[in-house]
């Protein structure tokens, strides 16, 4: 009885698994990635079937087909507010930039540059928490929240004490986060605060039969939206490391935007969708695009995600990239690019371009620091600079391109966001914003230390086995 039961057992695993290796066949992204998947679901469907269906998984499954309910749920709501948009769209090319990459960045974000924009840069916690602890304090209509961690630490709670006192007051309170990143969050908080009337719910990647599994995707967007009128995105969590006071870590460089006029409602409409696919629900938002009073600027938001039909957040970067004449500067906590990625850098430094990596001296992560020098001695020779930030730890994402574009939002420059995060990346299209992201960078610059691409941080033989061991987890981090 027991050999016949193993016998089925065994004869089941290896049906699932060659069904799981002709998934893998038709929808690995790399012929490397097929042909090592197909192996090991074949041969070891007991040790690879859960890694495959964590890890495996290339699309994130149903986002597409919920956005699709939410656009006939909507009536003509949505398609008023994409029309209604055209109606600041700047003109056909951007100001000395090449003619294609205009159209790719709409292209990939569905919505056009609009003009009648207010950008505003924050530096580091303290500075972008009391810009939007104000913001929310004078809500009247709805607040829309969405990050990836949330802590129940002294910052959390004094976001949930505006929220509470907001609630209070008759404003709609919409909190979404990723319950993997803020998988440490007590019910607690998220009772308190529905106790007082606010909403707060999870991400949901794992809803639906096919994707209980996929674990590896995640929303690591980071925004607030204050009565459809003011919109924060940006790289600081929920979290009192993000203030810089955290003994682990020290001060924390991290930069946010804030922004105002009709390129609001793209970060809104990410939001709105994002909603409807954790909790089914269409929200009644403030949908009428109206120009700031406080500026002009020429703005696209790009919310990115692993449900685009593109690989659109390493498409942005290439993008980004390519359009550089005289300078491309990045700066990022996490340097793990894709091949595209890679070679689009390597071909701008060889056309002259300067082109300057910002990446944290210090980690918070070991693997992806470790691996990340694979990639740059790929770099080596080149011309391309890279600067390591010493003063703390630096966690912003942010690019610079001539004077022609500044991109700040939540990706970083490595797989995980190129394929398995849902990000936004605000675009701004003006010289005179350009020139304070260049004093921004070059004032990080200076508490920096200049490496050699190649260069190794420890002894070589023991650091290069650690760098290409760390290295094969680079489609995960």
């Amino acid at each position: 009885m027991l050999i016949a039961l193993v016998a089925v057992f065994a004869t089941t695993l290896e049906i699932i698994g060659i069904i799981s290796a002709i998934h893998a066949l038709l929808y690995a992204r790399t012929p490397q990635a097929t042909i090592a998947w197909v192996i090991s679901l074949v041969t070891f469907p007991l040790l690879t079937l859960p890694f495959y269906w964590i890890f495996g998984r290339s699309k994130f499954q149903g986002y597409v087909e919920a956005i699709r309910d939410a656009l006939e749920k909507s009536g003509e709501t949505i398609p008023k507010v994409l029309k209604e948009m055209k109606t600041f769209r700047v003109p056909p090319t951007l100001a000395g930039e090449a003619p294609f990459a205009r159209s790719v960045f709409e292209g990939l974000a569905d919505v056009p540059f609009t003009r009648g924009n207010h950008a505003q840069l924050l530096l580091n916690g303290q500075k972008t928490f009391e810009a939007i602890f104000e913001a929310i304090s004078s809500a009247q209509e709805y607040i829309l929240l969405q990050f990836f961690i949330v802590r129940d630490d002294g910052l959390g709670n004094r976001l949930r004490a505006i929220l509470e006192e907001r609630a209070q007051k008759g404003v709609k309170i919409y909190f979404l986060y990723d319950e993997i990143g803020s998988r440490k969050l007590d019910e607690e908080y998220i009772e308190k605060l529905e106790k007082k009337g606010g909403v707060m719910r999870p991400f949901g990647s794992t809803q639906g039969f096919f994707n209980r599994f996929q674990l590896n995707f995640r929303n690591h967007r980071k925004t607030v939206i204050v009565d459809g009128k003011t919109a924060f995105v940006g790289g600081h969590n929920i979290g009192d490391e993000y203030l810089g006071i955290s003994k682990k870590f020290g001060f924390w460089r991290d930069t946010h935007l804030r922004v105002e006029g009709p390129a609001l409602q793209g970060i809104q409409l990410a939001f709105a969708a994002d909603w409807h696919w954790a909790t089914g629900e269409l929200l009644s938002l403030r949908w009428k695009p109206a120009a700031s009073d406080k500026g002009n600027l020429t703005i696209l938001p790009l919310p990115t995600d692993p449900s685009h039909r593109f690989d659109s957040c390493s498409l942005l970067f290439v993008n980004t990239i390519l359009t550089a004449r005289e300078r491309f500067w990045m700066a990022t906590p996490y340097f793990i690019p894709n091949q595209a990625v890679l070679q689009a850098l390597q071909v701008a430094a060889l056309r002259g371009v300067d082109v300057r990596i910002l990446l944290p001296d210090n980690p918070d992560k070991w693997i992806p620091w470790l691996a990340s020098h694979a990639f740059l001695q790929q770099l080596a020779g080149t011309g391309v600079s890279v600067y390591r930030y010493t003063r703390g730890f630096m966690h912003q994402k942010v690019m610079l391109v001539d004077e022609t574009l500044a991109c700040i939002g939540t990706a970083n420059a490595d797989n995980r966001s190129f394929q398995l995060n849902f990000e936004t990346t605000v675009l701004v299209n003006d010289a005179s914003f350009c020139r304070q992201v260049s004093q921004m960078l070059e004032e990080d610059m200076a508490s920096c230390r200049t490496i050699q691409p190649g260069a190794l941080p420890g002894p070589r033989f023991l650091m290069r086995v650690l760098i290409r061991v760390a290295r094969l987890f680079s489609p995960i981090l």
